[in-house]
């Protein structure tokens, strides 16, 4: 199977993880060793300004920025931060993941969520979602995800409880009208 990264996993209607369920995971990297991505759409009950504060980052808690939630990007490392977010001039510490995409795991960025020098969209996830070698290759083959190529609009501009839907759209299906069960010939 070719890489899979910068795509993102429609979670299927029959996948009932409570980590996954109707998940749009955006995937950072997939090699023979397994993947790696975050959930885009798992909102915590946290949003950035309280995340801020408990982490005595002074910022502006007023700003827009600083009222979006944070999300749960997966059940690894929970308290591991990572911010997916449009490219910013400046960022050294930033992974470029396509040409509109970046992902930073840095402190540094938190400083500057919520001023002028933040980048124009962001999503502020806390944990991972992984897979060993081939497991993620085998959810796929047990018909728990399907794929579709990354798209920022759908990471970035929709709601969190639209994101499920907005990503199958992008295939042209409405996943209500899936089945549950795989078929395989």
């Amino acid at each position: 199977m070719d890489t899979l990264q910068n795509h993102m996993l429609i979670a299927m209607p029959g996948l009932d993880d409570p980590n996954f369920g109707r998940s749009v995971t955006y995937i950072l990297e997939h090699n023979a060793e397994g993947a790696m991505g975050i959930v885009v759409n798992h909102p915590l009950p946290l949003c950035v300004s309280e995340l801020l504060a408990q982490l005595t980052i002074e910022h502006d808690a007023d700003s827009y920025a600083a009222q979006s939630h944070v999300v749960a990007g997966g059940p690894v490392q929970s308290d591991r931060g990572f911010v997916l977010h449009t490219p910013q001039h400046g960022y050294q510490s930033s992974l470029k993941l396509s040409d509109d995409l970046m992902v930073t795991t840095s402190k540094d960025i938190l400083e500057q969520l919520t001023s002028e020098h933040a980048p124009e969209k962001f999503i502020l996830a806390l944990g991972y979602a992984g897979w060993g070698a081939g497991q993620l290759e085998q959810e796929i083959a047990d018909n728990s995800w399907l794929i579709v190529p990354a798209d920022n609009r759908i990471i970035f501009d929709l709601a969190h409880g639209e994101k499920w839907q907005g990503a199958a759209a992008k295939m042209g299906i409405s996943l209500w009208q899936l089945s549950p069960q795989a078929g395989h010939a």
